[in-house]
Formats: C-alpha cells, sequence, structure tokens
C-alpha cells in the first residue's frame, strides 16, 4: 500500500449522489481574490522571479502595486459587474493597507483567514506555534470584522501534517488548500471533519500569467472555456467553478478589458448559474443531508 494523508478516501465524482445548488442550479462560480503583504527584504519570495531577485526592491514594489492600485481596479469592475467576490487576506492588510478591508467590508466580500503576511510559510511551524498562528490570525479578523471567519487559506497553501486538525479545533468549517475536486469534500480531523472548497491551481492569474506565461487573453479564455465545459458537466453533478486573481497581476490596466470580458460571458448565464462566495457553498453544503458530500 502507498502511503496516505488519511483525510479523505478516493471517490470517483460519476458515481457520487447527486444534489443542486439553491434555486436547483447546477453550477456554483466564485471570484477568490489574493489580498497578500510581504515583507521588504526578508522571508519567501513571490517565486515569480530568479532567487537571487526575489526580495529584490524591484520584486516588492510589484507586488506592491496590487494593494496600492491594482486591487482598487478589481473592486471596481466587481462593481461595475455587480460581482460579489472572497478575498483570502493576510492580516498584516489591517496595519500596512488602510482601507483595503473597508472596501471589502462594504462590498459584503468574505474575508477568509491567509496567515499574517505570505513571506512566511505556515506549515513549517510546530503544532503550538502553528495554534497560536491560527489563534492569532482567527482573533484579529473577529475584531476587525465583528465576526469570526469561517474559511482559511495558508499563505502558499502551506501545510504540517496536524494543520486540518488545527484549523477545524479552531473552529474554520471549510478549507481552499486541497485542490483534488471539482466539488466540495469533507476531510477527516481527529475531531471531526472540516470542509475542503475547490480551488484552482491553473485558472489562476499567478500560475496562469506569470509562471506559465499565457497572454491576458489565453488566460481569459481559459476562464471561459473552464465556465462554458464546467457548465454542461453540471448537467449530470453540481460542480464548483472557481476563479483565482492576484491584483498586482489582473489588476494591470491593460488587463482589465480582457478580464471583464471572461466575467461578462459568465455573467450572459446568470440565469443558470450561481455566482456566489464559498461560505455560502460551505453552508449550503452542511444543509444537505448525511452520505451526500462525500466524507460526510
Amino acid at each position: 500500500m502507498l502511503e496516505n494523508h488519511g483525510r479523505y478516501d478516493f471517490s470517483a465524482i460519476s458515481a457520487r449522489p447527486d444534489y443542486d445548488w439553491p434555486d436547483g442550479k447546477r453550477l456554483a462560480v466564485y471570484i477568490a481574490v489574493n489580498v497578500e503583504a510581504f515583507r521588504y527584504g526578508r522571508g519567501k519570495g513571490a517565486a515569480i522571479a530568479p532567487p537571487d531577485q526575489a526580495n529584490s526592491h524591484s520584486v516588492y514594489s510589484w507586488r506592491d502595486y496590487g494593494n496600492r492600485v491594482g486591487v482598487w481596479r478589481l473592486m471596481e469592475l466587481f462593481d461595475e459587474l455587480g460581482l460579489p467576490a472572497e478575498a483570502q487576506m493576510n492580516t498584516a492588510i489591517y496595519d500596512e493597507c488602510p482601507g483595503i478591508a473597508e472596501a471589502l467590508r462594504a462590498r459584503g466580500d468574505e474575508i477568509l483567514g491567509h496567515g499574517i503576511t505570505n513571506s512566511d510559510e505556515q506549515g513549517t511551524l510546530d503544532e503550538a506555534g502553528e495554534r497560536a498562528h491560527i489563534a492569532e490570525i482567527t482573533a484579529r479578523i473577529t475584531r476587525e470584522e465583528g465576526k469570526a471567519p469561517t474559511g482559511w487559506m495558508s499563505p502558499w497553501l502551506s501545510n504540517s501534517e496536524v494543520t486540518m486538525d488545527l484549523l477545524q479545533e479552531a473552529g474554520y468549517r471549510y478549507v481552499m488548500d486541497w485542490t483534488m475536486d471539482d466539488q466540495p469534500v469533507w476531510m477527516k480531523t481527529r475531531n471531526g471533519r472540516i470542509l475542503s472548497m475547490p480551488y484552482p491551481i491553473e485558472v489562476n492569474d499567478t500560475r496562469g500569467i506569470v509562471w506559465y506565461r499565457y497572454s491576458t487573453e489565453e488566460f481569459a479564455d481559459m476562464i471561459i472555456d473552464m465556465f462554458d465545459e464546467m457548465l454542461a458537466q453540471s448537467e449530470r453533478q453540481p460542480l464548483v467553478c472557481p476563479i483565482s486573481l492576484h491584483p498586482f497581476v489582473m489588476g494591470r490596466p491593460y488587463r482589465i478589458p480582457q478580464l471583464r470580458r471572461a466575467f461578462q460571458h459568465i455573467q450572459a448565464h446568470s440565469d443558470k448559474v450561481w455566482i456566489t462566495r464559498p461560505g455560502d457553498i460551505c453552508a449550503h453544503i452542511e444543509s444537505l443531508a448525511p452520505g451526500i458530500v462525500p466524507g460526510g
């Protein structure tokens, strides 16, 4: 037998029980915005430059454009099109970039736990340190937003062997660190379960544009092709279509028109799809009868 993580069992998507999203819809779409803060000259770089330049002033300022300009352009686009969003946001944003959290809050966007800064990985901490890390972030978001976050994404998707256990024990209901499915799946922890929310590795602008070097038009086409194919596939099973954006990438002026094109295409099918936030997807899954969702 191969080594196994023990968090979930194999389940073929074609053999699972069926269910619907609200109003009988079959495809849920959500937009994830990565709102992140980085240390200057220290810690993990953004893997968008050669290692000897990852902490340079040029790369730092490249990323910093996202908080100073890009995220505001994205929110303007979301407002223009009436789109909800979710932000996995480092808590350092509260101190380093005043106004961003307030703007997200005013829009009603969901804020996830996402570490303090993306210069530090989470999975390298010992259990006590990781528990304290999660508690600190949860307390800060709760204090600022008036309620505890229900979802979590680890910086760099970095996990230790007990990350899922600690998140479940801290009251988190879903996590976006595991990317193995197009449906939400229950994961096992030592004291219960936590929901794994689908999250895109490839329809993700840092991967697609910065790493894989797709053009903006090609990335928009990826969004559209994914959406169209999943809309057709959703006739057979309910699916989640996630889109991941980083403001320092897609918040550039010349990329906005192509992103608008992709979102307008999705909106043209709004009568058939549920454009929502992952917290609402989680709540709907929790409302289903036991045994419907794998791992439950």
